[in-house]
């Protein structure tokens, strides 16, 4: 509000006010006009503009459908809350980069990319450990890792795409050099897959439930390495100080979302399913591949007193900067911020 403008405006409206209580005759209905459009543009100028909305990025992973299942069920409570959702990891972390969006479902390993850039990234919450929902699948005369020598594998271009086929062959004596990558987006993986453009794929969520059910083979998955793919709700640092309110809404009614999917899964999955395009049961059984911490979970994972969130951290940073998918050391001990789950309440 121009406060100096609306005094003027408003004393400007109490002369004229003041000149018709002394008989004083205009010569046209104009002066009286003019002083209404003056007092109203006071008060209009006294009403404060509404907040702008905390905009959140996802992409698809079963993992962040709790922050849409929040917004179905009306958790967020009129708080001014947009997600958008991107094709992509890729699209996402471009978006963060550009200032488009102030938070972020995303992977550890793409936290961790932006927060070598970006000193601005805080963990508010744990969203999931993936186990099994992550995966290398392949044709079904593949029969194991070895076996992709030489052959074509589709891989998102993002990190953690390179961290999946890296860490998967690495198990096996082999590097990525010795297949042949084939950049996809995750929109491209099943169609990729089945006119046989590509011999495997690294892929999760609806893509990995469809081709599984199209008899793929799994030859890795996330369970082989356990506490290493991780994804969290990342807010800038700059949004927990402007909109706080906003931050606090959005981890209430996710946790509140996630306590509705676990006590009506039948009906939770329905309202997902809607969105993401999967069936209720294909969507609850891509759950079975990933572990979502519950709020009291949260309060202790991103306690710095724990150390199990941390050390994960540091060992996925690690093997990151080793095979040079990190472009330099983070801090990660500033990286957690546990504010918001302690003061979580619904």
């Amino acid at each position: 509000m121009n406060f100096n403008r609306t005094v003027i405006y408003m004393k400007l409206s109490q002369r004229l006010v003041l000149r018709s209580q002394l008989n004083w005759k205009p010569r046209s209905g104009v002066t009286i006009l003019l002083g209404a459009a003056l007092l109203l543009f006071a008060l209009v100028s006294c009403v404060q503009e509404p907040p702008p909305p905390l905009r959140i990025g996802t992409n698809v992973w079963p993992g962040y459908e709790t922050l849409y299942l929040a917004r179905s069920l009306g958790y967020y409570d009129n708080t001014p809350i947009r997600l958008v959702d991107y094709p992509s990891g890729t699209e996402e972390v471009r978006a963060y980069r550009n200032g488009e969006i102030e938070a972020a479902g995303i992977s550890l390993d793409q936290a961790l990319v932006l927060a070598a850039t970006n000193p601005d990234v805080r963990i508010v919450t744990v969203m999931d450990f993936s186990a099994g929902g992550d995966a290398i699948l392949g044709k079904p005369n593949i029969k194991n890792l070895p076996g992709l020598k030489g052959r074509k594998v589709g891989v998102e271009s993002t990190a953690l795409g390179a961290f999946v086929i890296t860490r998967a062959l690495g198990k096996v004596g082999l590097s990525p050099q010795e297949v042949e990558i084939v950049p996809l987006q995750v929109s491209e993986h099943e169609r990729a897959f089945k006119e046989g453009k590509i011999d495997a794929v690294v892929t999760f969520g609806p893509p990995l439930t469809k081709l599984l059910a199209t008899g793929a083979k799994i030859l890795f998955d996330s369970k082989q390495i356990p506490g290493e793919i991780v994804d969290v709700l990342i807010v800038r640092s700059s949004a927990i100080q402007n909109q706080p309110d906003a931050v606090q809404a959005l981890v209430n009614g996710r946790f509140r979302a996630l306590e509705y999917l676990q006590s009506n899964p039948l009906d939770a999955a329905g309202r997902i399913a809607l969105r993401t395009g999967v069936t209720a049961e294909q969507f609850l059984q891509s759950l079975e591949g990933l572990s979502q911490p519950n709020l009291q979970e949260n309060q202790r994972l991103l306690s710095k007193t724990d150390p199990m969130l941390l050390n994960s951290i540091n060992r996925l940073a690690e093997v990151m900067l080793e095979n040079n998918l990190l472009p330099k050391p983070v801090d990660t001990t500033a990286l957690l911020d546990d504010r918001f789950v302690n003061q979580a309440k619904w």
